[in-house]
């Protein structure tokens, strides 16, 4: 089998231990990967914190750092076809979307590099005439950037890029499912010039991995991607060390299709929005709340579309659906589904496991119409099933859309601009795309609310929280400081 290595300091080695990775295609093991232990963690937080302090890094110019950044993003579109084809044999996640996505994530360290040097601070009109006062923008310090398997290259360039345009340095753990391409992405790294220990690249597991990182003494602020109960053992790990946290959690977000919709693009934002990606996104439009004037007929066209989906080997350019990541989702969709149905929902397409080697699940719909709590609306599957509720009033849909405890993202469609404006400003959500779903832009933020997280990731607000404001006094009289006890 392959091995991979950690990367700390500027060096490859070997972890404290090793442990296996399957290929979510096959479900057999196909490579060792570094499993970091408390010792592995403490040497890459010093090498983060060494790095931090150094001259070596702490002396480059912001214009300076954007250079490397830009070496960065260079490198990365040179190697995106290797780094493609290890992320889809490690997560199973297919070939055309791994390939389409690292190549845009090029952009997205090009996007900080040109940012790192419009990172200013301001000039106060203070209220006292004999002082002037500014405010300093500096780096928070060494950050700890906890990614998940899915997207995982698009995930770490959103915390990495503006964490090195804004100075920090980085501890950046993979997750223990399918983390080859970010070992593979420290080699890569390496090739930029950037000093020793400015990204150090590490795996493992909860207490001696994630907890030692998250609670490190350290660490100054934590990125996480991830679930809500994740975030919430690291939210309770940082009152440990005070760093500050930017969450970007799950999702179960509201795909809302009124009467007077474009039918075909709907259909095929759906399709995008839940099967796409296998359904394993955090921004998966997985609740349907459909117009019940139309709702027949989408579901009719939206069933012949899952109908036709290509299922198959995650390598294959042909291929639309690939497997889940891991064998625990696979069970977790058949557990939900199989609650939901007894619950009332009725079963539109799939629902069940395809068999044969790996973890695959089809694209599934239930419609939940007349089970409006159906664990399969109100619970995240992180796979490829969609869950169907109808609507009569525009004031219905909205109170369907916001009765989530999550708020990531949302969708709506009509021609009916006026709607659309009001839908906008009601939806409890940090994203709202209309008539169209998924689109990303390193120029807009994304976030969420809620047991969706807070924070946000992309855009220049992310490299301003990788910064903390020094206010600096300086006296611009030349006559002495008074006695402060002597009366005049």
């Amino acid at each position: 089998m392959q091995q991979f290595q950690q990367y700390i300091n500027g060096e490859f080695s070997d972890a404290s231990a090793t442990f296996a990775s399957l290929d979510p295609a096959t479900g057999q093991a196909w490579a060792l990967m570094p499993e970091a232990r408390t010792e592995d963690v403490n040497r890459a937080v010093e090498a983060a914190h060494s790095a931090f302090c150094s001259m070596e890094w702490s002396s480059l110019t912001a214009t300076q750092r954007g250079k490397l950044l830009y070496r960065l993003a260079d490198l990365i579109a040179e190697n995106a076809p290797k780094l493609a084809e290890l992320e889809t044999r490690d997560t199973g996640k297919i070939i055309r979307e791994t390939s389409a996505q690292i190549a845009y994530v090029a952009d997205y360290f090009r996007y900080y590099a040109g940012l790192a040097d419009k990172i200013e601070g301001a000039h106060l009109p203070i209220d006292k005439p004999d002082m002037e006062v500014w405010l300093r923008r500096e780096p928070l310090g060494v950050v700890a950037g906890v990614v998940p398997w899915n997207s995982q290259l698009f995930l770490t360039a959103v915390k990495l890029g503006p964490a090195l345009a804004a100075g920090c340095t980085m501890v950046l753990k993979a997750s223990e499912e399918g983390p080859a391409p970010l070992l593979e992405f420290a080699r890569i790294f390496a090739q930029a010039g950037f000093p020793k220990g400015v990204l150090n690249v590490i795996t493992g597991f909860g207490p001696e991995c994630g907890a030692v990182l998250t609670s490190h003494p350290k660490v100054a602020h934590v990125a996480f991607t991830g679930g809500p109960e994740s975030a919430r053992h690291i939210v309770r790990n940082s009152a440990e060390n005070l760093a500050s946290t930017s969450l970007e959690l799950g999702g179960k977000s509201p795909f809302i299709v009124f009467a007077d919709a474009d039918l075909e693009s709907a259909v095929n934002a759906q399709v995008s929005g839940i099967f796409a990606a296998t359904g394993q996104s955090c921004v998966a439009g997985s609740r349907l709340i459909i117009d019940q004037q139309i709702k027949d007929e989408f579901l009719t066209l939206l069933a012949a579309k899952a109908a036709a989906v290509k299922i198959g080997d995650p390598q294959a350019m042909t291929t639309e659906v690939g497997p889940l990541c891991t064998l625990a989702q696979r069970q977790r969709a058949e557990a939900l589904i199989s609650e939901s149905l007894q619950q009332g929902a009725k079963l539109i397409w799939g629902g069940s496991t395809i068999a044969g080697d790996g973890f695959y699940f089809p694209p599934t719909i239930l419609d939940c119409s007349d089970v409006p709590h159906a664990a399969s609306l109100e619970n995240e599957f992180f796979g490829p099933v969609l869950s169907v509720v109808s609507f009569a009033t525009e004031a219905e849909a909205l109170a369907l859309a916001n009765d989530t405890q999550f708020g990531l993202a949302s969708g709506v469609f009509t021609k009916d601009l006026t709607r659309a404006h009001r839908m906008i400003r009601g939806i409890q959500a940090g994203i709202v795309w209309v008539n169209t779903y998924r689109a990303v832009s390193p120029i807009a933020p994304f976030g969420g609310h809620g047991l969706s997280g807070h924070g946000r990731e992309g855009g220049l607000q992310a490299a301003l929280d990788y910064t903390k404001v020094k206010s600096v006094w300086l006296r611009t009289s030349d006559d002495p400081i008074p006695d402060p006890f002597v009366m005049r």
